[in-house]
């Protein structure tokens, strides 16, 4: 392939749309309706090359890690990986890790925006521990390959990944270029991470398009992964929220571990049973999308009893699902709730993840 060519170029021959003024993904292709469906049935794939990527050396490394996310490290392998939330000291989240062990490294995995973030929290703390961190998001880029097909379409590349688990990892290579592949769930069908030097992403991008994986638009993705009940750091959320108001404690909190910054917040909050506010997904009964920071009133009105985070079409169905921080007595699901529109209150369902 010619060094001139660049992923995005590659992405407008595909009639990759953009948003004005933006370097991020693109929103669609042409067509989101058909994305959302090769995505939820076939074989997608979604530019994710400007999440925030770090590499941590040294033989403290996890011990060093350990002591500041909310997950359990000690016992993962080379080849396994976890989520985790970077906390501060009152228990709130800094970041929305992932988090995947090697033999002689950890690499860690989180979306765009948060690199300064992390970078600064891991500095103030590292004193004399035999720990380097390496931000990497200027050398790595990452594509997502979502569909029920995917595993199909790997196998077509000679990648077989039947056997990897959720966060299980490995190295592997297309037509010689190396790169990292990653069980990752963030929709609700079959999900790898595919995580390369950056100067090999319209490479593989254009490899990946000619073994049958199709392009699919951010605005598709966000549609699954808020159907799927996946947050996304920087829009659901914030360092104003506590860990447990986020809704992934089975997945990214451990209770058993030792002691690390934040933990003592979190764990009062376990022995109280409940936080005040936690977030749920919204099917709404009518358009428009409602845009982000719409209050939510409960089923007979009144003052708000939330807000949404983000919102997208759900192309299943032509009708918008969001993704909203509620009250505790309202987030039930199966629960209405009125979702503040111009004209007038659009009633919604709440649902969860089972």
């Amino acid at each position: 392939m010619s060094l001139a060519i660049t992923l995005a170029d590659l992405q407008k021959q595909s009639g990759a749309v953009f948003a004005e003024d933006s370097v991020a993904a693109p929103l669609h292709y042409g067509n989101p309706h058909g994305e959302y469906a090769i995505a939820d049935a076939e074989a997608g794939i979604v530019d994710f090359s400007q999440r925030c990527h770090f590499e941590l050396t040294g033989s403290d490394r996890v011990k060093f890690l350990q002591n500041f996310c909310t997950n359990d490290l000690l016992p993962l392998q080379p080849g396994q990986g976890c989520e985790a939330f970077l906390t501060s000291l009152k228990g709130k989240v800094l970041a929305h890790l992932f988090v995947f062990v090697d033999e002689n490294r950890l690499c860690i995995e989180a979306a765009a925006g948060t690199a300064d973030v992390i970078a600064a929290h891991l500095d103030k703390y590292l004193i004399a521990e035999d720990v380097e961190i390496h931000p990497r998001s200027d050398a790595w880029g990452e594509f997502l390959l979502t569909g029920p097909d995917c595993l199909h379409r790997l196998s077509g590349l000679g990648i077989a990944v039947e056997d990897l688990l959720p966060y299980g990892h490995r190295a592997v290579d297309i037509d010689g270029i190396p790169l990292t592949i990653r069980r990752v769930n963030w929709t609700s069908q079959p999900g790898f991470s595919l995580v390369m030097a950056r100067s090999e992403l319209a490479a593989i991008w254009s490899r990946l398009i000619d073994g049958g994986i199709r392009p699919v638009g951010s605005q598709a993705f966000h549609a699954l992964r808020i159907e799927a009940c996946m947050p996304w750091d920087r829009m659901d959320i914030t360092d104003d929220n506590l860990a447990q108001e986020v809704a992934r404690t089975d997945q990214a909190i451990s209770f058993s571990k030792g002691c690390y910054l934040g933990q003592e917040p979190i764990a009062r909050i376990d022995a109280l049973g409940h936080v005040n506010r936690e977030l749920r997904g919204l099917r709404l009964t009518a358009g428009p999308v409602p845009p982000i920071g719409t209050p939510i009133l409960g089923k007979e009105g009144g003052n708000p009893i939330g807000e949404i985070t983000s919102a997208a079409l759900s192309y299943r169905n032509d009708l918008p699902v969001a993704l909203a921080y509620l009250r505790r007595n309202h987030v039930q699901p199966g629960v209405t709730v009125l979702v503040e529109q111009s004209d007038e209150p659009t009633p919604a369902t709440v649902f969860w993840h089972e």
